[in-house]
């Protein structure tokens, strides 16, 4: 039938279905309720007259589908979903004439290959966590547990002002049905020119800007995508009214704020507080590397793996074997994602085997743990006993079976790139921590 396709056929005689067909027979009769007749007293004939089709069709396909399960169990035959029928005998199926039927099916195989983890050569992108990354990061938590005030006028870029974004013609003149829409932002966040403009401001004062010109192309497309509107678009012109000035007073960098910012940790000075902060940021740098690594296993495992595929076959599963019955047409354009899951379903399950990757209980638990601390944060060494809730909360986790699942895909999944990472050929790279960022926001996918 071509590559990877194959043909099966069941051939069934009535010796092999007319027995069970008679037993659900008897079964019909002992629990029938049919009025005029007492339960278990209705005759053989009548119950054959009103149900021996649909039993008798109901246990041939039973009997079919048991024949072609246990052949290719015997057999040992990897297929991909579900064997499609070809033919069908259904409209030649009589109960009162009992005989041969031949039931024939299409399968896809599954590909033999080879995978090669030794030959793939990774990146390791190391990010130096310089004094001026600390210092942005001791004012961001200064700012965040600071205070906001309320001055009557705009003095420094570091001032936030709340606004009403009112679309407007060039003059300033409002365009009926035009876009409004509130936000806040700091006056650092505008392009040099709008910020000398805006310092000086007071409530209720208002500028005509034009939004490609207000902004530079980081912060423009954040504006765009608040406002509704497309890049194009952001020759729109707008009246900005300040409705509100505020001033984030910066918390002082004493005891109170590293209790507030690491409460687990007994931080006593300035400099204990910034090297716990670097130990943060090399943290995260660290696990993004790691991260960049595991993404280029998985583009290098699927490009590289390779194997044939029974495309006819699959793409008529996806049209008719699936859940959802599908088009020619949708069919042939899903079918290129598709085959990639394949791909790595097969891929991830032969390297489970070989680098013997399991998950315990113990490994869902924790990974329960490790989430709520995620989440939690800061707000952990406000919990009380920590050890006692957080089991609490892992042995109920533990019972959501929906959870349990995800838990088990992503724990194996991260047992199992960590097992490759020690395979492959790595090689460190230098990477600026800025050039890294822009590096993970054109790789998302």
């Amino acid at each position: 039938m071509g590559l990877l396709n194959d043909k099966l056929t069941v051939h069934l005689t009535p010796a092999d279905y007319i027995g069970g067909f008679e037993t659900i027979l008897k079964k019909h009769a002992k629990t029938a309720n049919i009025p005029g007749f007492r339960k278990g007293m209705v005759p053989a004939g009548l119950i054959k007259k009103m149900y021996g089709q649909s039993v008798f069709t109901d246990e041939v396909l039973k009997k079919v589908e048991a024949e072609l399960n246990k052949y290719l169990a015997a057999e040992k035959i990897e297929i991909f979903a579900q064997p499609l029928p070809l033919d069908s005998q259904l409209a030649n199926m009589d109960f009162n004439q009992p005989t041969d039927y031949d039931f024939s099916f299409e399968i896809g195989l599954k590909p033999s290959f080879e995978i090669k983890t030794k030959d793939i050569k990774v990146k390791r992108y190391q990010v130096k966590v310089t004094p001026e990354m600390i210092q942005n990061e001791v004012e961001r938590i200064q700012t965040r547990q600071g205070k906001m005030t309320e001055p009557e006028t705009a003095e420094s870029e570091d001032n936030v002002l709340n606004v009403s974004f009112i679309e407007s013609d060039k003059e300033g003149n409002e365009i009926e049905g035009g876009i409004k829409k509130d936000n806040s932002l700091l006056i650092k966040y505008f392009a040099a020119a709008t910020r000398k403009k805006l310092i000086g401001s007071k409530k209720d004062d208002a500028q005509i800007i034009q939004l490609k010109k207000a902004f530079e192309d980081k912060e423009l497309e954040v504006i765009i995508g608040d406002l509704g509107i497309t890049k194009e678009q952001s020759d729109k012109y707008f009246n900005l009214v300040i409705t509100k000035v505020g001033l984030v007073e910066k918390a002082n960098l004493d005891e109170a704020l590293f209790l507030a910012s690491y409460p687990n940790q007994e931080i006593k000075t300035e400099d204990e507080f910034r090297a716990a902060i670097q130990k943060d940021i090399e943290g995260y740098y660290e696990q993004q590397a790691r991260n960049q690594i595991h993404d280029q296993i998985y583009h290098s495992l699927i490009e590289h793996t390779k194997m044939e595929f029974p495309t006819a076959f699959l793409k008529r599963w996806l049209q008719q074997g699936g859940e959802k019955q599908r088009t020619l047409e949708e069919a042939e354009k899903e079918y290129p994602v598709f085959q990639d899951q394949l791909k790595w379903t097969l891929i991830s399950g032969q390297l489970m085997t070989a680098q013997k990757i399991e998950v315990v209980a113990e490994d869902l638990k924790d990974f329960a743990k490790q989430q709520l601390m995620s989440y939690m944060g800061n707000q952990m060494g406000a919990m009380g006993d920590n050890d006692k809730w957080l089991e609490d909360y892992a042995v109920r986790m533990m019972q959501d079976k929906k959870f349990v699942e995800d838990s088990y895909h992503r724990i194996s999944t991260d047992k199992l790139f960590k097992a490759i990472e020690t395979e492959v050929q790595t090689k460190d790279e230098p990477n600026e921590a800025e050039k890294f960022a822009d590096m993970l926001n054109k790789h998302q996918h």
